[in-house]
């Protein structure tokens, strides 16, 4: 048989979130436990799609007056509009002033990728610095998009399961000017820990003497404390600093739209001059990519943003996601210490948002899975919306045996 052109390709290494997921898939214990991937879930385990959504897809449907036409390739205006409003606050000054533009991109993911390839084809910039840990895929973004200079700064500190300010505050003193800073907006993943604001404002003062770019990854606003306004806070901040920056938004998690792939690219300005040139860019960016983006999803998050007495249904929901999220971070330390796990575990109901770096080993996480059927990240992240009422003394008692009994490498 002749050799194909395809015979020198080489197996890519597994992504691990899926390949943990299908470990799962496959499992046939009837107390196996998901904790890896990141969706919220129901106390019983099951997908949400929320009440709001629900009430505006049954509008969409029967409003003959919709069709399947493209969007723009920027995307629908209401939707963008509506969403930097959301990041930023309404009256903020950058928005008054007209120094905001936004376009609609495929979730966080296409934000970002958009973004990085904006900063590195058009702006010329070659160097991002990412936090350690972060959600692996910033990475991987940033290199298809042509970054060669990929950094790390400190982050998480393994001793006290917390923010490691000082080396974040020293890695960042020594980057070089026009370096884009990846910040977690709220809720970092995959730490759960995120600076307080006192932290934030010294954060801004070595971007702002280092000249650096800052680039919000903005997953889970609303999602993560249940307040809009709070998880939005470090933008805004950055914004009121007077920084040009950029803000990826993603509607997967606090609409529950996963699937839909419905996200913002906002960008703000200190010239309004710039604003028609950078969206011709856009445009060619996109265009070359995917040309244009999807409209269910979008009309969803419009609407809903747009509408005063829909939006307050919408922050009734992400009130209720939130809160399970934090009653289970809650019973879960109380379990661990109530059976006397070594170590502590207060960490657990400081972090915030889906995610919690328990401080669990790779060979402690395997053997939840091996013995327990209970699946999570070889980093010790767990997505605690895997966590509900009828497996939380399960979940505890796993790992309670695991710390007792496997001794980190």
């Amino acid at each position: 048989m002749p050799s194909s052109r395809y015979s020198e390709v080489q197996q890519a290494p597994p992504i691990e979130v899926f390949a943990v997921s299908k470990a799962f898939a496959d499992s046939t214990h009837e107390k196996k436990v998901n904790l890896s991937v990141g969706a919220y879930r129901t106390d019983e385990g099951k997908p949400w799609v929320l009440p709001v959504v629900r009430k505006v897809e049954a509008e969409l449907a029967a409003d003959t007056t919709l069709n399947h036409e493209y969007l723009p390739i920027l995307g629908l205006e209401s939707f963008s509009t509506a969403a930097a409003k959301m990041l930023l606050g309404a009256s903020h000054p950058a928005i008054t002033e007209g120094r905001v533009t936004s376009v609609q991109v495929l979730s966080g993911t296409g934000g970002l990728r958009i973004a990085a390839e904006f900063l590195h084809r058009i702006l010329k910039y070659n160097t991002v610095y990412y936090s350690t840990p972060t959600w692996p895929n910033h990475r991987l973004i940033f290199v298809q998009a042509g970054f060669t200079e990929i950094c790390q700064y400190r982050y998480w500190d393994a001793a006290t399961r917390g923010l490691n300010i000082e080396g974040m505050i020293e890695d960042l003193s020594k980057a070089p000017e026009n370096s884009v800073v990846i910040l977690h907006s709220c809720a970092h993943n995959p730490t759960g820990v995120d600076p307080t604001k006192d932290q934030w404002k010294r954060i801004a003062d070595v971007v702002e003497e280092r000249k650096l770019f800052p680039l919000f990854d903005s997953a889970y606003q609303g999602f993560a404390s249940g307040d809009l306004d709070n998880d939005a806070w470090a933008v805004r901040y950055f914004a009121e600093r007077g920084f040009e920056m950029m803000g990826t938004q993603s509607f997967s998690k606090n609409f529950g739209l996963y699937n839909e792939r419905i996200g913002n690219l906002m960008i703000i300005v200190k010239d309004t001059a710039c604003i028609v040139p950078m969206r011709s860019q856009l445009t060619l960016l996109v265009r070359g990519s995917y040309s244009n983006p999807p409209s269910h999803g979008a009309r969803i998050v419009s609407r809903v943003l747009n509408d005063p007495s829909l939006f307050e249904e919408w922050k009734d929901c992400i009130k209720i996601m939130s809160g399970r999220i934090k009653e289970m971070r809650k019973g879960l330390r109380e379990r661990l210490e109530k059976l006397g796990t070594p170590g502590t575990w207060d960490h657990i109901t400081a972090q915030i948002g889906m995610f919690s770096y328990t401080g669990l080993s790779a060979e402690q996480a395997k053997y939840l899975a091996d013995k327990y059927h209970i699946y999570l990240m070889s980093s010790g992240r767990i997505n605690m919306c895997g966590v509900t009422t009828g497996n939380i003394d399960y979940v505890a008692e796993a790992i309670n045996d695991a710390v007792c009994n496997i001794a980190k490498a």
